[in-house]
């Protein structure tokens, strides 16, 4: 019997390790994503590559989002693919994926160039909110950032004025940019993957690792808006923001490309790895 038992046990050591089915996972397909889809705007452009522009040691194509800047046009520059279900307050979720900038990426005069946010349809709450997004990661000159939103948004309540002011019971949000990493380059690939405890109170957790390298670890803290649980869309592409919100383009590059591959979401680090997806 201890022959035995000591065999079983080497024989366990020698399982390869393996993990669940991640909750969703793209390798660069616009079929893999569910229906319906949010239409690029303006001049978007959401595209598979065909150039060779691929995550490496993954021959599929990526997705290539693209957006060009219009002085005549004064609306938003979303050029994005979304999943309905990213969270829900009071879930527990990791994401990852990998993207890349163009080779010519202008990064000065710094502007704010999203590439994956967390959004939800808000307009019940009466306070000027249509889709407000939570959690978001841009690029900015050269630093990638992303931010936790706080506050509330509840149907019923009073809007705070100005929004920010979070001190009274009334519908406010409260945004806290955290710098993930510096020195970006074009036309190099990164890889970002978040671990979140999607929470309003100090239950909540925030993770972030840039290449593998853990850069970002916030615990009992809150991550999100106190909602009525309402799913938030996760979404990967080019929303350059920053031409709306400053209404001008600062630089000189008038149109912007990013490449993003590997995408995964579960209730592990592996289901969001783009090396192991």
């Amino acid at each position: 019997m201890l022959f035995s038992a000591s065999l079983c046990a080497f024989a366990l050591l020698c399982i390869p390790s393996s993990h669940a089915t991640p909750e969703f996972a793209t390798h660069g397909k616009l079929s893999d994503w569910p229906s319906p889809q949010v239409a690029p705007e303006h001049n978007g452009v959401v595209s598979e590559a065909t150039n060779g522009v691929f995550y490496p040691n993954k021959p599929s194509p990526g997705l290539k989002f693209e957006q060009t800047y219009d002085p005549n046009y004064h609306l938003r520059y979303h050029a994005e693919r979304s999943y309905p279900e990213g969270y829900r307050r009071g879930q527990t979720k990791f994401y990852g994926f990998a993207f890349r900038l163009a080779q010519d990426w202008e990064f000065e005069p710094a502007q704010s160039y999203n590439i994956a946010q967390f959004i939800a349809d808000f307009k019940d709450t009466g306070c000027g909110e249509d889709y407000m997004p939570s959690t978001m990661v841009w690029v900015s000159g050269r630093t990638l950032y992303t931010r936790r939103k706080l506050g509330q948004l509840l149907s019923g309540k009073a809007c705070a004025d100005p929004k920010d002011n979070c001190g009274g019971g009334k519908n406010c949000q409260q945004n806290f940019p955290i710098a993930l990493f510096n020195n970006l380059e074009g036309g190099i690939w990164y890889k970002v993957t978040a671990q979140i405890t999607w929470a309003s109170d100090n239950t909540g957790q925030f993770k972030w690792w840039v290449n593998g390298d853990k850069v970002w670890d916030n615990r009992t803290l809150p991550t999100t808006v106190l909602d009525d649980g309402r799913p938030f869309q996760f979404r990967v592409g080019l929303y350059a923001n920053g031409w709306y919100d400053d209404k001008r383009n600062k630089g000189s590059q008038d149109r912007r490309q990013v490449w993003i591959d590997e995408i995964g979401i579960g209730s592990e680090f592996a289901d969001a790895d783009p090396d192991r997806l």
